[in-house]
């Protein structure tokens, strides 16, 4: 049966307003926690050069598992889009709560298998022994946030997905407030909380990511889209639904994992070589999130308008709709690349490092912003691969890139012995191998036979 929630537009038009308005909540839903992390580097980074370091390690290793959250919430994210474009409300409500009991299965699953997995895994292949110890502690009490962080993932996607990223602000704001205020209390013992310093950080994290999942769901509930969508009106296993929910996520968490772990394996190799590359290469990642915030936000919105425009039966549109996203993209982002190439010390000397810190990152900023500019063209024609429902297509693609990015930061780094700079010029290989695939595949008409 098909319903129509009461207050909520479901269908998004082909337009640089509409792509705005879907856009540009998701970019300040990204920022705040961007900052919210670039705070807590911040923190780190007065405590020294090798809490910094250690950061970027479990920084990265998080995400590995946190990233099955990010996957399945694009695949749920498309799917819900699709049933909007449809004015389907119900089935809106059904995959919806299908995809809250897989996303704590697998937060229990990801707990236990990480306990096991990380600390050998660590050991194995960090050199620095101080680096070892503390990632492994910091980690051990940062993974009881996957929970609230799938959730949170969902709750978001469901908003996004009904064409109310509007709404987004409010957790996202709430929890890099309270982060923000927490990490400064734990990592420092001010206010007479006991000094934690590195494990502060993951204390306030859990207790933010837990923050933001009530207010996602509250702001859920206080719209009363619990009932526009019919949340939780049919909770009852749906076998069908389920195995939908799995084969456009599964591929996509796939995709993703291989994605983060492929950087870890970059982090790991920079390790290798010192404290001083490491220390730079987190704040290269801080700058990835900040800068790319543009391209993540487009990203989501071309996922969710390509399977809304397909499910109004505008299949003839959806490439004229990617090239319009794909032009909005590289310009907010080439505009935030300039920025911070124009006033690089001023970005650099917020992690109070000696001088010879920010005149070494210098260079490895220009590098990053190149590999960034790419990104924001590359991730819309990838995500547009999402937004049809061809993720499979999405993990074949990643596959191929991660097996050229991953044989030239080995040989970059082991045997032609590159510097940072050049070591950091393996985004430019991996994002243009991403572009080239999946534009051709959206170029070839494949994907219009695809339902879901």
């Amino acid at each position: 049966m098909n319903t129509s929630a009461n207050n909520s537009n479901l269908q998004v038009a082909i337009s640089n307003r509409q792509i705005l308005k879907l856009t540009l909540p998701i970019t300040f839903a990204l920022l705040v926690p961007q900052i919210n992390y670039l705070t807590n580097n911040i923190f780190l980074g007065w405590l020294g050069e090798s809490e910094l370091g250690a950061a970027g390690i479990t920084g990265v290793f998080y995400i590995v598992v946190a990233i099955i959250g990010f996957g399945l919430n694009s695949g749920v994210q498309a799917i819900i889009s699709r049933r909007a474009g449809e004015k389907n409300a119900e089935e809106i409500g059904k995959t919806f709560f299908q995809a809250i009991r897989i996303a704590l299965l697998f937060s229990a699953i990801a707990i236990v298998l990480f306990y096991f997995i990380a600390p050998v895994f660590l050991r194995a292949s960090l050199q620095i022994q101080e680096i070892q110890d503390q990632a492994i502690s910091f980690l051990k009490i940062r993974i009881w946030g996957l929970p609230f962080l799938y959730l949170f993932q969902l709750g978001n996607g469901l908003l996004i997905g009904t064409n109310n990223s509007r709404y987004l602000k409010y957790a996202f704001i709430s929890e890099a407030s309270l982060n923000i205020l927490l990490d400064y209390t734990f990592i420092f013992g001010k206010w007479g909380f006991p000094e934690l310093g590195f494990n502060g950080a993951a204390y306030a994290s859990i207790i933010s990511e837990a923050t933001a999942m009530l207010v996602v769901f509250a702001v859920i509930f206080y719209k009363k889209f619990d009932k526009d969508f019919f949340l939780f009106t049919f909770i009852k296993f749906h076998l069908g639904l389920t195995k939908l929910i799995l084969k456009q996520s599964v591929p996509l968490i796939l995709q993703f994992g291989i994605s983060v772990s492929a950087w870890l394996f970059f982090y790991i190799a920079i390790e290798n070589t010192g404290e001083r590359p490491l220390a730079i290469s987190n704040a290269m990642r801080n700058i990835f999130g900040i800068v790319g915030i543009f391209c993540w936000a487009f990203a989501s919105a071309t996922n969710t308008m390509v399977s809304n425009i397909i499910g109004q039966g505008k299949k003839d549109k959806v490439i004229f709709l990617v090239n319009k996203i794909v032009l909005l993209s590289f310009s907010f982002t080439t505009v935030l690349c300039l920025i911070i190439n124009l006033f690089p010390r001023m970005f650099l000397q917020i992690y109070d490092q000696q001088i010879d810190f920010v005149d070494e990152s210098i260079p490895v900023i220009r590098m990053v912003s190149l590999g960034i500019m790419l990104m924001s063209i590359a991730i819309v024609w990838l995500n547009a691969v999402t937004g049809t429902g061809n993720s499979k297509i999405n993990l074949y693609i990643e596959v191929i890139a991660i097996f050229l990015y991953s044989f030239f930061v080995y040989f970059a780094m082991n045997v032609w012995k590159f510097s940072l700079v050049w070591a950091w010029s393996s985004e430019l290989l991996y994002w243009g191998t991403l572009f080239i695939l999946a534009f051709f595949y959206m170029k070839s008409g494949k994907w219009e036979k695809k339902v879901i």
